[in-house]
């Protein structure tokens, strides 16, 4: 049996090049990894060109279809040495032996990026090599490297002998091989026999490689509409980045062996490398930055004494609930060595309190956790409102919770440039995100590239319901895209390509908020990268594959809101003369009630959609916990569903409230027996199963997920656990349903409730300083760009607030060199100056010159 390993292999993270998937649209090991087991390959390569975007998606795949995972890449050197056109580089194959060799990789990659990026590529410069050498296998590349090069242009023995040396005097002779490629191409045949004659010149091992681009021959087709796609060419453009032959796909060892029967030895040696490859990647660890703590106080210590100090200062009177939360929360925070995370985090979020900028009540999970309240991370009761700790951070998780903070939008760069200086510029950056081929795009995309009708394009996608379909639903579901794809050949080809192409990624980019804060060199952990150089440098790694990596990851997130509610207290206190306390207002307030139950809620947070004012008109919102309720409900599931009509009729008592269990009651009374929140799911499991909290969790997480052996397995435990309370049979069944039914659409309470403040206070201000609000959302739009960006969102937002000014009963006064300023202002009771920024075309600089001008006269 002839064996044989992939050692250059290009998967999809060679963007719209590589066309071998890590996963398929169902999450499992893709083909190369089948293929893989079925010629018996015991190993398999990743060398993606000039990144390691997909390495840790491959290594997992891998591994998890019992094939060892190599890690490599098809680096970019730099030639500026010997070539004098900027754009010019070489290509090199490069694999990690080992963990060193990981790490000497990323380093590499992440000063090509950081400091030799040329036309979007980080280059190599090779006297890099010296450092960052040990633990690396390199392979001497295809066409395109350097020796390659230097034999297809009949340079010199000396210069050939200068550049082989180079390699094998920092390598070693045993860690370089000259790569041999034969895909039918005239001038692999030309260098190939003169790369043997390298080889055995300077005693040299040789290794066959087949530079894989597809998993099989047919998709050598699809690989070329992808590039087409990449390069904005078409098919029959004469012109197109093309290859010359079908043979760069998944060859079986007979079929590489065959191609290499006068060089056996380049085949076996694919296997002796491949032994020598021994990366092993750490999962589950977590890597905190160091957080300098006062003498004689542990990160465990210090966490307690301000939790301690915070719960005193939120409460007159402590109940044994709140001590005993804390102090659950707590062992479970310090069990899980996670203590410094939130010092860090209560660090730079008081620093933004002290330095006035306005920060969020909360975010996300994390709003469940009593120990964030303490810290004044978050600013809503966890215990009054329900919301359960282990929805944040469930006991079995190995990863850090997440943490999102949102700041006002004009301050979150100084928070971000705070962490920078506390904890090093190198050890903070931002993370990648990948956008992935949406099926409309797709078809437009494949349409162009085949030469077909944009009409044909434009008639296909119109009919797609939604961009997140794959093309499978497309023709299951929609009967005239069935149709189409049965009877038009054209439509048939397209969708065929779609099908193969829908969820690659296309193009990399930078994460809105996401910020990682590392230990110590962030290149240990994962490589950086950066498009151009004036983008910021970031991680190659997206967000998933760093919290598994054990990276402290935050999101700082800018809040438009914050920055409205901020202005509107100035001005309260300008035109009034009252200082309000937006965090003291009342949360029974009939006035805001009343705003609130008639919908008028334009420009109030997470409300002023026209369904969303719909809904607050049916359900006419009494207490603070109908807006949470809003909140969550306001999505598709639930209004599909009937379980929005549900809450409503339950609420006027239209509808009679009934409760399978007496032990149901609490739980679900503040819903009117309606299961809303993923909360609710998790303390019905509790009290009525005997669930321990993160049993719970993976219950609620199941059911999110609609894991079918998951919650096979859930219902078993949740109906002996509900035997056991005396339940009977029947009414648990009927309970475990309901639970499938509503909490599949149910939402996240601890972040709904946080967001409800915020919808809260807007609506206060709103209703009692209508005019102060109204200009301060105004002023926002204006400062984001509202009259200069043609976003039409922002300009429907910009027009839709100045007529709300008159629907209110105010009048807009003109434009005016004499009594306008930069922004709107309010004259006298009634009337909203426009601002010299609210014309079009008029920039910041003249409107301060103008008003500058006038204050002096």
């Amino acid at each position: 049996m002839n064996e044989f390993v992939h050692l250059h292999l290009h998967t999809e993270y060679s963007l719209l090049d590589g066309a071998c998937r890590i996963f398929d649209n169902n999450g499992k090991p893709a083909d190369i990894f089948i293929l893989a087991n079925k010629y018996g390959m015991s190993s398999l390569a990743i060398t993606d060109h000039g990144n390691m975007f997909g390495v840790i998606e491959f290594y997992n795949a891998a591994t998890s279809s019992g094939i060892k995972p190599i890690i490599g890449c098809e680096i970019y050197i730099d030639a500026q040495d010997t070539v004098s056109d900027q754009r010019k580089s070489f290509h090199l194959t490069v694999l990690a032996k080992n963990n060193e060799g990981y790490k000497n990789l990323m380093k590499l990659l992440s000063k090509g990026y950081v400091e030799n990026l040329v036309a979007s590529k980080g280059k190599i410069k090779k006297e890099w090599f010296e450092e960052y050498k040990e633990g690396l296998i390199v392979l001497s590349g295809c066409l395109e490297g350097e020796i390659p090069n230097l034999l297809l242009k009949e340079s010199s023995e000396e210069e050939i002998k200068k550049v082989v040396g180079f390699y094998i005097d920092v390598f070693g002779r045993e860690n370089f091989y000259i790569e041999l490629m034969d895909n039918s191409l005239e001038d692999q045949r030309k260098v190939l026999p003169k790369l043997y004659e390298i080889a055995k010149k300077f005693d040299l091992k040789v290794v066959a490689t087949n530079d894989v681009h597809y998993v099989n021959k047919k998709d050598a087709k699809l690989q070329e509409v992808l590039l087409c796609i990449g390069t904005r060419t078409t098919l029959d453009d004469p012109n197109r980045l093309k290859f010359e032959t079908e043979e760069f796909y998944f060859k079986s060892p007979q079929e590489m062996a065959q191609i290499f029967k006068d060089c056996p030895e380049a085949v076996k040696n694919t296997v002796e490398i491949a032994q020598q490859c021994n990366v092993l990647i750490e999962f589950g660890k977590v890597y905190l930055p160091k957080f300098y703590l006062p003498n004689g106080e542990t990160a465990d210590s210090m966490l307690e004494k301000l939790c301690y100090e915070g719960l005193k200062r939120r409460f007159e009177h402590i109940s044994m609930e709140y001590t005993q939360r804390l102090e659950h929360e707590l062992n479970i925070i310090k069990q899980k060595g996670f203590s410094a995370y939130f010092l860090i985090v209560q660090d730079f979020v008081n620093y933004a309190r002290q330095n006035n900028i306005p920060v969020g009540p909360g975010r996300g999970s994390g709003v469940g956790s009593l120990v964030s309240y303490c810290l004044n991370i978050t600013d809503v009761d966890p215990i009054k409102h329900g919301l359960l700790f282990e929805r944040f951070l469930n006991p079995a998780r190995r990863e850090l919770p997440d943490l999102d903070i949102d700041f006002a939008d004009y301050g979150r760069d100084k928070i971000i440039e705070y962490v920078k200086n506390k904890y090093g510029e190198k050890n903070v950056v931002q993370i990648v995100t990948f956008s992935t081929m949406k099926i409309k795009n797709t078809v437009r995309d494949v349409a162009r590239v085949l030469g077909l009708p944009v009409s044909l394009a434009d008639k296909i996608s119109k009919l797609i319901p939604s961009a997140d379909m794959n093309v499978e639903e497309v023709i299951t579901e929609v009967s005239e895209i069935k149709e189409l794809y049965n009877k038009d050949e054209n439509v048939k080809k397209i969708l065929d390509y779609a099908k193969d192409i829908v969820g690659r990624p296309r193009h990399s980019g930078i994460h809105a908020s996401g910020v990682i804060i590392s230990s110590g060199d962030i290149t240990d952990h994962t490589p950086l990268f950066r498009r151009s150089k004036e983008d910021p440098i970031t991680t190659q790694y997206y967000d998933e594959i760093v919290l598994k990596l054990g990276l402290l990851k935050v999101d700082f997130l800018g809040l438009k809101t914050l920055s409205v509610i901020e202005e509107t207290i100035k001005l309260v206190e300008q035109h009034n003369g009252i200082k309000l306390d937006i965090k003291n207002i009342p949360f029974d307030d009939k006035k805001t009630f009343k705003l609130l139950q008639e919908g008028e809620t334009t420009g109030v947070f997470q409300l002023e959609s026209t369904g969303m004012q719909d809904l607050l008109r049916k359900m006419k919102p009494t207490v603070f916990e109908d807006i949470i309720a809003c909140i969550a409900l306001y999505r598709p599931g639930p209004i599909y569903s009937g379980m929005v009509n549900e809450f409503v009729e339950r609420k006027h008592k239209r509808k009679e409230i009934v409760y399978d269990h007496p032990l149901l009651e609490d739980i679900l009374k503040d819903t009117y027996g309606v299961i809303v929140y993923q909360e609710q799911v998790m303390k019905i499991a509790q009290v009525l199963a005997g669930f321990l909290p993160e049993e719970a969790d993976e219950l609620r997480s199941a059911v999110a997920k609609k894991v079918p052996e998951k919650i096979e397995k859930m219902e078993d435990r949740f109906i002996n656990g509900a035997k056991k309370n005396g339940i009977s049979l029947s009414v648990a069944r009927k309970i475990f349903q309901q639970i499938l039914n509503f909490g599949g659409y149910g939402f996240n309470k601890s972040h709904a409730a946080a967001y409800a403040v915020t919808s809260y206070r807007c609506a206060y201000l709103k209703a009692h300083y209508p005019v102060e609000f109204l200009i301060s959302l105004i002023n926002a739009e204006i400062r984001s760009g509202a009259r200069i960006k043609s976003q039409k969102e922002e300009e429907t937002n910009y027009k839709k607030f100045l007529l709300e000014i008159e629907k209110m009963n105010f009048q807009l006064l003109p434009p005016d060199i004499n009594h306008s300023d930069v922004y709107f202002t309010k004259e006298g009771d009634k009337f909203v100056r426009y601002g010299l920024l609210g014309i079009k075309n008029v920039g910041e600089t003249a409107a301060e010159f103008v008003v500058g001008l006038r204050k002096k006269v």
